[in-house]
């Protein structure tokens, strides 16, 4: 509860606002599916502590400093439980990518969603790269799968988007992610910053710039 007790007038201030912990939480799935070592700065880590203790629990390694979380993953991915909650605990916003990092897990997980209803759309598509995923009611049973293959795919909103993302750039072969409009207006420069990772990722708008990227990326 917040209680607002209101006065007369307002006066200038200057105020810092909190990093983004869906944009963090979201590379460090992305280091997790990618075997990746990435460390992510101006971050809070305690507002990552519910990614941080899932990500710990499928293998990867997670050390925290003062403002950065560094992420390294090189090992066999464990099957984990994952249950979205209000903060403090595990944030919906996070459940497709996790979702995404834990198809590459050997064994099975369980992620489940108490939050909203309707987020397991992007399931259909991740499919199309091989993964192992059954949807039951508000609950996702997914089967690991050794890799993912390259599909073209389409994004149905914000976190769906950056979980394809994810997953594309486990694949093997080429992806294709179209109605990235979400994934634009949710990441800053996403492609940018994937990019100074090492990924292969770029914002394509005809077919010749499409071609050009995949026999950049043979």
């Amino acid at each position: 509860m917040i209680r607002v007790r209101g006065v007369s007038r307002l006066h200038g201030a200057e105020y810092s606002i909190i990093p983004d912990q869906i944009e963090a939480g979201t590379f460090m799935a992305m280091a997790v599916a990618t075997r990746g070592n990435v460390l992510i700065k101006n971050v809070i880590p305690k507002h990552l502590e519910a990614i941080s203790s899932k990500i710990i629990e499928m293998g990867a390694r997670v050390i925290e400093y003062d403002d950065s979380v560094r992420v390294m993953a090189d090992g066999a991915l464990r099957p984990t439980q994952v249950k979205t909650l209000p903060y403090p605990g595990f944030p919906t916003d996070m459940q497709a990518q996790i979702a995404a990092a834990l198809c590459l897990a050997s064994g099975t997980s369980v992620v489940t969603e108490s939050i909203f209803e309707n987020r397991f759309r992007y399931v259909s598509e991740l499919t199309r790269m091989g993964a192992k995923i059954r949807v039951e009611g508000n609950s996702a049973i997914i089967t690991g799968v050794p890799k993912y293959t390259g599909a073209n795919m389409t994004a149905s909103d914000l976190r769906a988007g950056a979980a394809l993302v994810i997953a594309a750039l486990a694949a093997e072969g080429v992806s294709l992610i179209d109605d990235i409009r979400y994934v634009k207006r949710g990441y800053e420069d996403f492609d940018t910053k994937v990019r100074s990772l090492g990924g292969e990722m770029e914002i394509v708008d005809s077919e010749r710039s499409l071609q050009k990227f995949k026999l950049r990326a043979v």
